[in-house]
C-alpha cells in the first residue's frame, strides 16, 4: 500500500507564482502513480492571493485551503500544514517558485532507504550574497555547531518528514528550520541531498537581515530548551554559581581596598558591580528562560495552536476545521 504524500505550502502575498508553480507541482506529482494531496495555508495574505487560491482549488481535486485570519508567519503556517495533513510523509516548501516540484520524487525515494527527515541543501542557491547568503551561511554554521546536526541548509522550506517525527513538536517564532534538530536528538535519521534553486521571477521575497537575528534567538532557546528542560538545575545552578563566585571575588576586592588601599566600601564600583551581578545578571537570565517555559506549557497543557484557521474547503465545498484536522473525516 502506498504511502499518502501531503505538500504543505504556506503562502504569503505569492499570486503572481501560484498558477505556475501548481501547475508544475501538478505536472510532476500526477504521472507519479502517489497518493498525494497539497495543503496550501493563506498566511494572511494581502495581495489577492486568496482569490487566486480560491480559483485554483476549484480547478485541482487535491488541493486543500487553510486560510489564516491574519499573518501569524511562516512557522505557525507550516505548523497549520502539519495539524491538518492527511499523509504519512509531509513536504512543506516554498510557492515562490524557488524550490522546484521536480526534486519531490529524489526526497521521496531518500525516505524510502530508511531516513526519516530529508533536509534539502541549495547547492547553487540564487540569491543576493550579502544579504541572503552569507547570513545564511552563518546562521548555518552556527546551528551545526551548537546542535551538533551537520547540515549545510537549514533555511532551506523543502525537506521531506515521516510524520511521526514531527507530530509532537510544537513550533513556535522561526523554529521550523530548527525541525531537523529537534528530531534528530529524538533519535529520527536524518539525511541530507543537494536540490535545485532557482533566482525569484515575481514578487518580492519576505525575508530580510532582521530575521538573522530572530534565528539566533530561537537557536540560544532551543539549546537550552534541548539540553536543560529535563535538567534545569544544572542551568540554573551553574549560572547561579558563577554569579556567586563572580560576586564573591568582587566583595573580597572591595575588602582588600578597604583594608589595604584605605578605598571606602561605599565609593568603591566594585561593590556596585558585585550588586549588579546577582541582581540584574542572574534575574533576566533565568525570567527570560522561565517565562519561555511558561509560554510553551500554556500552549501544549490547553491544547492550543500558534495559529486561528478562518476556514477550510477542498474544490467548492466549505469543511468544519476541527474534523479535518490531522486526516479525520470530512465533515459540512
Amino acid at each position: 500500500m502506498s504511502e499518502k504524500i501531503s505538500i504543505i505550502v504556506p503562502i504569503y502575498n505569492e499570486r503572481e507564482n501560484l498558477e505556475l508553480f501548481l501547475t508544475t507541482l501538478m505536472q510532476t506529482l500526477e504521472p507519479s502513480g502517489e497518493e498525494f494531496e497539497i495543503l496550501l495555508i493563506d498566511d494572511g495574505s494581502t495581495d489577492g492571493s486568496d482569490a487566486c487560491i480560491a480559483r485554483l482549488s476549484a480547478q485541482y481535486p487535491h488541493i486543500r485551503v487553510i486560510q489564516f485570519r491574519r499573518n501569524f508567519g511562516q512557522t505557525a503556517a507550516m505548523a497549520a500544514g502539519f495539524d491538518y495533513a492527511g499523509g504519512s510523509i509531509l513536504i512543506p516548501m516554498d510557492a515562490d517558485l524557488q524550490n522546484d516540484p521536480r526534486d519531490i520524487p529524489a526526497i521521496l525515494a531518500k525516505l524510502r532507504e530508511g531516513y526519516d527527515v530529508v533536509s534539502c541543501w541549495r547547492k547553487s542557491r540564487q540569491d543576493a550574497w550579502l544579504t541572503r547568503r552569507l547570513p545564511s551561511q552563518i546562521a548555518n554554521l552556527l546551528i551545526s555547531f551548537i546542535s551538533g546536526v551537520r547540515l549545510h541548509d537549514y533555511g532551506c522550506t523543502l525537506k521531506g518528514y515521516r510524520r511521526e517525527v514531527v507530530e509532537h513538536i510544537r513550533l513556535y517564532g522561526e523554529m521550523h528550520r530548527f525541525i531537523p534538530v529537534y528530531a534528530s536528538w529524538a533519535g529520527a535519521k536524518v539525511a541530507e541531498i543537494p536540490v535545485r534553486h532557482h533566482p525569484r521571477i515575481s514578487g518580492s521575497s519576505k525575508y530580510g537581515l532582521g530575521r538573522t537575528f530572530k534565528v539566533i534567538l530561537d537557536l540560544i532557546t532551543v539549546k537550552l530548551l534541548g539540553s536543560y528542560s529535563t535538567k534545569p538545575m544544572y542551568f540554573f545552578g551553574g549560572v547561579g554559581l558563577m554569579a556567586c563566585g563572580a560576586g564573591s571575588l568582587f566583595a573580597l576586592l572591595t575588602l582588600y581596598d578597604k583594608y589595604f588601599n584605605n578605598v571606602k566600601a561605599h565609593n568603591n564600583p566594585l561593590l556596585l558591580l558585585a550588586v549588579f551581578l546577582f541582581l540584574l545578571g542572574v534575574q533576566f537570565v533565568l525570567m527570560g528562560l522561565v517565562a519561555e517555559l511558561v509560554i510553551r506549557t500554556y500552549f501544549e497543557s490547553q491544547g492550543k495552536t500558534p495559529y486561528i484557521v478562518r476556514q477550510i474547503w477542498n474544490g467548492d465545498r466549505k469543511v468544519d476545521a476541527k474534523a479535518v484536522q490531522h486526516g479525520k473525516p470530512e465533515q459540512k
